[in-house]
């Protein structure tokens, strides 16, 4: 029986409520387990993730972004990812990319990431 290795999904969106929708999606809709609550990191940093896992350049920066770690490996979440479509880019960092050892050295000393989102009710609508 094999270790099961966890990995971090960063998420970038054009606004923190994109963000908090994608995050709900992993996990309800991805069904992906968080290890730990998701972290606030800054746009930039997550926008050089993107390019250093991905090797694409960038082809738009994001306003908004969040690192969480998954209690799934990055092949079943990568595989779960791809049955939802949320409304931000999610990446998935497996311990196979040069940044995930620093991921897992400083993922702790990021800010909470707000999650304040809650679904739009639109009365209105019959």
């Amino acid at each position: 029986m094999g270790i099961e290795v966890k990995s971090f999904a960063v998420i970038r969106g054009d606004n923190p409520d994109k963000v908090n929708v994608a995050l709900h999606d992993l996990e309800h809709y991805g069904h992906m387990r968080f290890a730990s609550k998701p972290k606030r990191i800054e746009p930039n940093f997550a926008d050089n993730l993107l390019v250093s896992v991905a090797g694409v350049p960038l082809r738009a920066k994001c306003n908004s972004a969040a690192l969480v770690e998954l209690d799934n490996n990055a092949g079943a979440a990568i595989s779960k990812l791809r049955k939802i479509h949320p409304p931000a880019h999610v990446v998935i960092v497996s311990p196979r990319h040069d940044v995930y050892a620093e991921l897992m050295d400083k993922s702790e000393l990021y800010p909470e990431f707000e999650r304040t989102w809650e679904p739009h009710h639109h009365p209105d609508v019959i």
